[in-house]
């Protein structure tokens, strides 16, 4: 059954305001027919590395279930092609049981599939929903190269019309000179200790030079542009990226010469970087179900025990790359009950190791073991807090001047409860978790469904693009190829059919 794009996109309206099982009950009969499914990964047109989409267990009443159907799910799902002549590879993994009644589905296609796809979703041998869903082809592998319009390729997306955090990063620049930034970037930021890549993008090919000695992250936003640039046509721009860990520009909007627009992972409040993503969700997004094993959709199948089978202590495990990391680890010497905290590698204070003691490597996902999660700040923003909200534990933010780019998304004591920077109120804050359970868990939850909707793969793919564009707008002049600048090939995919039906533009083939 085929339904309109936007429908298959978005869960359904009353999924919110259905009835929920209550949580303690017994074995609550599925029914496949009343069940949900909905996602991204039921529409063609939506190109993306692993394609998604998410089940809702609904009983014979119409309520949502609100915990897993008992035993083993008998929910299963089967991707394969149309037409028994078309040999494709698709990789389709175990459901991901998200532990509230919700699973999630990945699929990853290696070919290129002509005629198109069919998605049974079964539960026993019954088809939940609409099942088969009918996906007319072509449905594009991720390493085809076949752009769409911007306009059509958004909506497709169903993209935010606006971000916060862009629209906010952008007021500092009203209007971006670029040659003022190819005068001045190369001699502030490219010296012998800088970390800047310096790229343009002209008819949909990247070009790229690097400006100074510490570049080699430049993989991952070479990844990500050329992803980007196989499924929509990019604006013509040239920017500079900031591989490093701090942002770079700290002059005043009104200051002069004025601020330059520099673009990096990760903002502060004194600096005035336009923010992307990390480049380690990127990536994790762009290598899931291959490359890596902890990425934005796998973490949500493995949450550990349910909220009332955690342990009730606060956890940390990391390296020693801040102060306040060795303050937590002696609270949790003077306070067990409390805190289990520990560093599991000394860098910047080799000296402490002995006093402190070092902890053993721990799986990510057993960190969701514990009720509680406290978040430090690394040398800048912690890159491990998006995966921290998508677990079910509640997180124990400690307040920062850094952040990422959905932060500004999440409000403290709605998605998370802050921290003072110096601790010296994280027993307090730990000890009304255990007094007041009930709102805890509640704001465990309302932070991981926030995230959940943040950091779908697709929206991150909307972000970037949305970046780059509101760049390409201010710009004062035309961008150009310098000198010293190279093509940034897209991969070889000698193993993979990939014919684009869609209609070249001229812009593309110059």
């Amino acid at each position: 059954m085929r339904l309109c794009p936007r429908a298959l996109l978005l869960p359904p309206l009353w999924l919110q305001l259905a009835l929920p099982v209550a949580a303690g009950a017994p074995g609550a009969p599925v029914s496949a027919p009343r069940s949900l499914v909905w996602g991204p990964g039921l529409q063609a047109a939506v190109v993306l590395p692993v394609r998604y989409f998410y089940l809702q267990a609904v009983d014979a009443e119409g309520r949502n279930l609100t915990r897993s159907p008992p035993g083993q799910t008998l929910f299963r799902v089967v991707v394969k092609s149309l037409s028994s002549k078309e040999l494709v590879r698709i990789q389709v993994p175990k459901l991901l049981d998200r532990n509230d009644g919700t699973f999630l589905v990945r699929y990853r296609l290696y070919d290129t599939v002509n005629e198109g796809l069919k998605i049974d979703v079964l539960y026993g041998d019954e088809h939940v929903a609409q099942s088969p869903y009918i996906l007319k082809g072509p449905v594009y592998h991720e390493y085809c190269r076949c752009p769409e319009d911007p306009e059509a390729w958004q909506e497709v997306l169903s993209c935010p019309l606006e971000e916060p955090q862009i629209a906010e990063d952008f007021t500092s620049f009203p209007s971006i000179d670029l040659q003022q930034m190819l005068r001045e970037v190369p001699k502030r930021f490219g010296e012998e200790r800088g970390a800047v890549v310096h790229y343009t993008i002209l008819n949909n090919h990247i070009y790229r030079r690097s400006l100074g000695k510490y570049t080699d992250f430049k993989m991952f936003s070479d990844e990500i542009l050329l992803s980007l640039a196989r499924k929509v046509l990019l604006p013509d721009l040239e920017f500079y990226i900031n591989l490093g860990d701090w942002p770079l520009e700290h002059r005043k909007v009104k200051e002069s010469p004025r601020p330059l627009a520099i673009i990096s992972w990760c903002g502060s409040l004194d600096s005035r970087d336009i923010i992307l993503p990390t480049y380690d969700i990127t990536h994790s997004t762009l290598e899931a179900m291959r490359g890596v094993t902890n990425d934005l959709l796998s973490i949500q199948g493995h949450t550990g025990p349910s909220w009332i089978n955690k342990t009730e202590k606060a956890f940390f495990r990391g390296r020693d790359s801040r102060e306040e990391r060795l303050q937590l680890v002696q609270l949790s010497k003077e306070n067990p009950q409390l805190v289990d905290a520990g560093i599991t590698g000394y860098f910047f204070f080799q000296e402490k190791e002995k006093e402190l003691g070092k902890a053993k490597l721990m799986g990510f996902f057993d960190f969701f073991k514990y009720k509680y999660q406290v978040n430090m700040d690394g040398t800048v923003a912690a890159y491990r807090f998006p995966y921290l909200m998508l677990g079910d534990s509640l997180v124990l933010k400690q307040d920062s001047p850094y952040y990422e780019h959905f932060y500004t998304e999440l409000q403290p004591w709605k998605h998370y409860v802050p921290v003072k920077r110096n601790l010296s109120d994280l027993l307090e804050k730990i000890q009304w978790a255990k007094d007041n359970d009930e709102e805890a868990e509640k704001i465990a939850r309302a932070g991981q469904a926030a995230t959940r909707e943040l950091l779908q793969p697709h929206r991150l793919y909307c972000y970037y693009y949305s970046v780059l564009q509101k760049y390409a707008e201010r710009q004062s002049s035309q961008p150009e190829i310098r000198d010293g600048m190279e093509l940034v090939p897209q991969p070889d995919d000698n193993t993979s059919i990939c014919q684009c039906l869609r209609k070249r533009s001229i812009r593309e083939e110059l």
